[in-house]
């Protein structure tokens, strides 16, 4: 539905490798209430970000987000889960079905240890809003999981989701992740674009500067568009221990 603290029923059959998939559900309370408080009262910044935000000019809204940068070591910054999370999402890299009409996204990037050392087997959850931003909670449109190869990457087919109304306000375009390595703790995050981005007729850097939960650290390095269609980039640094 269109709003976010809205939620629906499961109504699903358990995904494939459904015995690594329900962890992510047992543990991701206690990292959201976690990462509320980060995201929201303000977490700790990394250096170069702190000196950009510092600089004349570098207010919201007077220039493109900070894109996604090189591993640096420092883990990719928490935010909140939301109600909409479902388990047992399909298996999948590719979230494009027939009833999705958005402005195609490609989406790749590696998930690394805080040594900056690529990490096979991660699990990724992806889920958001269409190109209406409606969340599917009857179903699993625009959801699924996927495991990251032998070189720590990931690939995911997806739209740019549209902003829309929710329990915290005027929420700007993103895209809600999981991501954990096995027997390691779950990083709940949230991915954005930048004040650039062109779909739907829509202001992403007024979006971008009205919604308090917004991270500039998770910010997708987009190029495009071309075809209607954008490429994309963002790479995870996630703690493996608990």
């Amino acid at each position: 539905m269109r709003y976010a603290d809205e939620t629906g029923p499961d109504g699903a059959a358990p995904g494939t490798r459904s015995s690594r998939r329900s962890f992510i559900r047992s543990t991701s309370a206690g990292v959201t209430a976690v990462a509320l408080g980060a995201s929201v009262t303000g977490a700790a910044v990394p250096p170069a970000q702190a000196a950009e935000e510092a600089a004349p000019g570098a207010r919201r809204g007077s220039r493109p987000l900070a894109v996604t940068p090189a591993c640096s070591g420092h883990e990719t910054p928490a935010s909140i889960e939301g109600p909409l999370f479902k388990p047992n999402s399909p298996e999948r890299s590719d979230l494009i079905t027939p009833a999705i009409q958005g402005v195609r996204l490609d989406l790749s990037g590696v998930v690394y240890d805080t040594s900056c050392q690529p990490l096979p087997e991660t699990l990724i959850e992806f889920w958001q809003c269409d190109q209406n931003g409606d969340y599917d909670t009857s179903g699993f449109s625009l959801r699924g999981h996927q495991y990251t190869d032998s070189r720590g990457a990931y690939r995911l087919r997806t739209i740019i989701p549209r902003d829309y109304w929710g329990r915290w306000g005027q929420r700007a375009p993103h895209i809600h992740t999981q991501v954990q390595a096995s027997g390691g703790p779950v990083l709940v995050t949230q991915l954005y674009f930048p004040d650039n981005t062109q779909a739907y007729g829509r202001d992403f850097a007024a979006l971008n500067a009205a919604d308090r939960l917004l991270n500039r650290a998770c910010t997708i390095r987009l190029t495009g568009p071309e075809d209607d269609r954008y490429t994309g980039a963002f790479d995870f640094v996630i703690t493996t221990t608990v």
